[in-house]
């Protein structure tokens, strides 16, 4: 595939055409209704295509870009205009004649302070066949993921490695004052540079394979969606495959961002990690991590590898059922079978860098579906950490309460008497509702954490009441408190 590339003057044009006829995230969903928008999002376009119908140029550029319709040579030179039909072709933002294609995928991308509009190639759906080696992905699942895992505290400098189409970078324009993007793809860092050129934001691009391009440099933060699919040391698309082998490029990015990271920067990635026989998927990331680090793997699903291979066929627009389907998927299978693979693991990593002589490392489960982003999350995870850092050693002296948002939740079974309590949980009705099985001891703690009395009166006062010894009480709690404060069900006043 040739490599697009767009004068400042088109991209203007382009831009000024897309400002015209309201062909932004807001103008697409007041075109379509809620309803539509959300077939639209389920891969159901039927309600969008009716919908579009009476909605004039921007309908066209809604069935144009969005669902991948042809439409009439006049509607679409009306609706891009000021941008000439000709240069248009030329510059392969459509195809075809007297019924005109989409050549790119442009489409409208917003947050909730703005849109932006992100180009990238058109996927295999679009294409109805295979998409080609040096693909780009338009703004997916893992995307999106990545987005609302990232922590938006203001920064001075971002590295966003690997851009891709750039969405990443799009974000990270709004809360760090200088982002460099890097790809190895050529065609990656082409249409990258036309979304920011055409959302007029000031990024530094720089082509290269993983931190060579920013080698000796070191960013406040660092995001990446890497090529994190597992398998057979092969490329066949550059968006997805990073010629390493098994889970060697995820273990590749955590061993190697935190050197580029000033001190107290973070990095966060989303990264994908084998289930081998025999071995924990904990102890195998936490051995890529580099000192002076602090780290937390969220393992959000582990996919089967038979389920993992044809997910990711199909991504590609490979039929499973076809001879080179099958081929693809055997030569898949059996590398995992070789290497003992009992399932594949996918979650997002959020790294400091530190001079603690300690550092934090956790590896957890989050399986539950959740609303809230994770981004906030981590930035108080990384909070809560440093607080447990800087305070463990005088624990029994601080004061804690219980956030509002904190339920206790009581499970009963019938028993003999009336109703006995089988489970006690806490769970936390916001960010991720992480939730906790707790005994009526603990229970009893957390029901004097008013912020009123350091935690060893509250301690002397439980064990007094209940008949404990305070020195045990006093053992088994603190590990489990440290626990509670990491998880946010506990916070110091």
């Amino acid at each position: 595939m040739s490599i697009p590339r767009f004068s400042d003057d088109f991209l203007a044009r382009l831009r000024e055409a897309f400002q015209r006829t309201g062909y932004d995230a807001d103008g697409v969903v007041d075109a379509l209704g809620g309803a539509a928008h959300a077939a639209l999002g389920r891969g159901e376009p039927e309600l969008a295509f009716r919908a579009s119908a009476d909605a004039g140029e921007l309908g066209t550029l809604i069935r144009l870009f969005l669902l991948g319709s042809a439409e009439p040579e006049a509607a679409v030179r009306a609706a891009l205009a000021p941008v000439a039909l000709d240069d248009a072709l030329a510059a392969g933002l459509v195809r075809g004649r007297e019924q005109l294609r989409a050549g790119l995928d442009v489409r409208p991308h917003g947050d909730e302070q703005g849109s932006w509009w992100v180009v990238s190639d058109l996927d295999s759906d679009v294409l109805g066949a295979e998409v080609p080696p040096d693909h780009v992905l338009g703004v997916g699942h893992a995307s999106l993921s990545l987005i609302r895992a990232t922590t938006r505290r203001p920064v001075g400098s971002l590295l966003d490695l690997g851009t891709g189409n750039g969405v990443q970078a799009l974000h990270a324009t709004r809360h760090a004052q200088r982002v460099t993007a890097t790809d190895v793809s050529e065609r990656a860092l082409a249409l990258a540079d036309a979304t920011f050129r055409l959302n007029e934001l000031d990024v530094e691009l720089v082509r290269g394979e993983w931190f060579a391009p920013v080698a000796r440099r070191r960013f406040d933060q660092i995001v990446c969606n890497p090529p994190f699919v597992v398998g057979p040391p092969r490329v066949d698309y550059t968006y997805r495959d990073s010629g390493l082998g098994g889970d060697d490029a995820s273990a590749l990015v955590i061993r190697q961002l935190p050197g580029f990271l000033t001190e107290g920067g973070t990095g966060q990635l989303l990264a994908s990690w084998l289930h081998v026989d025999g071995e924990d998927w904990a102890d195998r990331v936490s051995r890529w991590l580099p000192g002076g680090t602090d780290a937390w793997f969220v393992q959000r699903d582990v996919a089967d590898p038979g389920l993992y291979v044809g997910t990711w066929l199909r991504d590609a627009g490979i039929d499973p059922r076809s001879d080179r389907g099958r081929a693809k998927a055997a030569d898949w299978l059996d590398w995992f079978a070789e290497n003992k693979v009992q399932g594949v693991g996918f979650g997002f990593v959020t790294l400091r860098r530190t001079d603690a002589a300690h550092p934090t490392v956790v590896c957890e489960d989050l399986r539950q579906a959740y609303d809230d982003p994770l981004g906030p999350e981590a930035g108080r995870w990384l909070d809560r950490v440093a607080w447990l850092r800087e305070h463990g050693h005088d624990l029994l002296d601080a004061r804690f309460r219980v956030p509002p948002t904190v339920l206790l939740e009581r499970v009963s079974a019938p028993g003999d008497e009336g109703w006995d309590t089988t489970v006690l949980r806490l769970h936390r009705s916001d960010g991720p509702g992480w939730q906790h099985e707790v005994d009526e001891t603990v229970a009893a703690l957390l029901a004097g954490c008013r912020g009123a009395l350091p935690l060893s009166d509250l301690l002397s006062l439980l064990a007094a009441g209940h008949g404990l010894d305070e020195e045990a009480l006093t053992e088994a709690a603190l590990p489990l408190v440290r626990e509670l404060v990491r998880h946010g069900f506990l916070e110091a006043v």
